[in-house]
């Protein structure tokens, strides 16, 4: 008869015979997969009516992101008191549930698991060699295998492969009490005849989690329908809704909400950064403060097509989504540097006017900002559509993509020649003028040789 028990490093939330993990495969031609679980969540409960479901992260890249835990907002409550920090636990998830946006609240530890407790006569015990630890470790292993206090392993000599090897008394052994009762410690010796156990009802706690040494109890939670960000301050106005707390207690969110705001605002800060250092970057090459602030109007632009972008399509504002903003804002600003180039070697080199020098850049760069923007455009058109398997998952990164180098292109055709004319109203300057000759007696210097 084949026994199944789990292993340390198998993912799951498991935690008796009462639970069940449930993994479905769809078809190639699916529909989008949040349509199924919301339909599940609408079903099921009525059919298992007393049951707690919910969905855990199937993507590797989320699993990532949530740490290992099994839902991407953890809310821990740690404190010295186990069942004062369970109390508010449940007031807290009763919050959350009421907060639009998050599903699948629950909290995962049970603090009245049925159980038997065995209570050993040691001193008859010690008459016959027999230890507490002796009785511990004997049921440890009838109940739940060797895998736990005697791991080993068995090398397949033909290929070298390694296999998990641990010893079980089979289930149908151990379906009564005499049975356990019969559990044996050694030769000739079995737990009823040895230390006369009392066996008596009792509950306890199925999982215990530590952070940092202390017991935590955690309130798990997902986001469907809305923005992971906007769900977690809600929750964060749901924890200072509690009001005073037990003595010692404290709660912290975790899981990939913390991650999101820690990478949100270190890409934001990221961003402002690259976007001051190309300024001071422009500044040393064009020897002038104007033209890199005409040069960075088109970085308004792509931010507003990425936002629109973004709304038009219904997706949010996350991590693949940021990368895309920042992808738009170079290219936009590649463009931006093209257009305003030219028009300064109009205006320097050929001594045309401001509008006249406008002119005439945009005519000669229209056709590679358009063939820069089409092309990346174009190239990200199927990742915008999501279309294969997993690709909701950096469909946002193409999205953001397309709207911002639609817009930032309009601004860089139309908005930045304009701006240019506004503010390149002052003459060519001395330094301008003699990069201008020096550029035209280098050419000279060619067509002579």
């Amino acid at each position: 008869m084949p026994i199944f028990f789990n292993l340390a490093f198998v993912q799951t939330d498991s935690s008796g015979s009462q639970d069940a993990d449930v993994l479905v495969a769809l078809r190639p031609d699916h529909r989008p997969t949040e349509r199924y679980m919301e339909k599940i969540r609408d079903e099921l409960p009525d059919e298992f009516p007393g049951s707690v479901l919910y969905f855990q992260p199937a993507d590797i890249v989320s699993q990532v992101l949530n740490f290992g835990l099994s839902a991407p907002i953890d809310v821990q409550i740690d404190g010295p008191d186990v069942d004062r920090s369970f109390g508010v636990a449940r007031d807290l998830a009763a919050r959350i549930r009421r907060i639009p946006g998050a599903s699948d609240v629950r909290i995962p530890q049970i603090l009245a698991y049925p159980a038997l407790a065995i209570d050993v006569d040691r001193a008859r015990a010690a008459q016959i060699g027999i230890t507490e630890r002796d009785v511990a470790n004997n049921l440890l292993v009838t109940l739940s295998s060797s895998s736990l206090v005697s791991p080993s392993f068995w090398i397949n000599p033909r290929n070298n492969v390694n296999y998990f090897v641990a010893v079980q008394a089979p289930r149908y052994r151990v379906d009564s009490l005499p049975s356990l009762l019969g559990t044996p410690l050694g030769r000739n010796v079995q737990l009823i005849s040895s230390s006369r156990p009392g066996v008596r009802p009792a509950s306890g706690i199925s999982m215990i989690n530590h952070v940092s040494v202390q017991r935590v109890i955690d309130v798990q939670a997902s986001a469907t329908g809305r923005d992971l960000g906007g769900v977690t301050r809600d929750i964060q106005k749901a924890i200072q809704s509690l009001g005073e707390l037990p003595k010692a207690t404290r709660i912290t969110i975790r899981g990939q909400s913390e991650s999101m705001f820690t990478a949100f605002s270190r890409m934001g800060g990221g961003l402002i950064l690259a976007i001051a250092l190309v300024y001071l970057l422009l500044v040393v090459l064009f020897q002038s403060f104007i033209d890199p602030f005409i040069i960075l109007v088109a970085v308004p632009g792509a931010l507003v097509g990425v936002l629109w972008m973004l709304a038009a399509t219904g997706s949010t504002l996350n991590v693949e989504s940021f990368m895309g903003a920042i992808m738009a804002v170079g290219i936009a600003t590649s463009n931006s540097i093209l257009l305003v180039n030219a028009a300064n070697d109009a205006r320097v080199s050929e001594g045309k006017g401001v509008l006249e020098a406008a002119i005439v850049a945009g005519k000669t760069r229209l056709r590679p900002v358009l063939m820069t923007a089409l092309a990346m455009i174009l190239g990200m058109v199927p990742m915008a559509l999501a279309l294969g398997e997993g690709g909701e998952q950096n469909a946002p990164l193409g999205r953001a993509v397309i709207g911002g180098l639609i817009v930032a292109t309009f601004v860089t055709l139309f908005a930045v020649p304009a701006v240019y004319t506004l503010l390149r109203k002052a003459p060519p300057r001395a330094h301008e003028l003699d990069a201008a000759f020096a550029r035209e007696s280098h050419g000279a210097e060619d067509t002579h040789g």
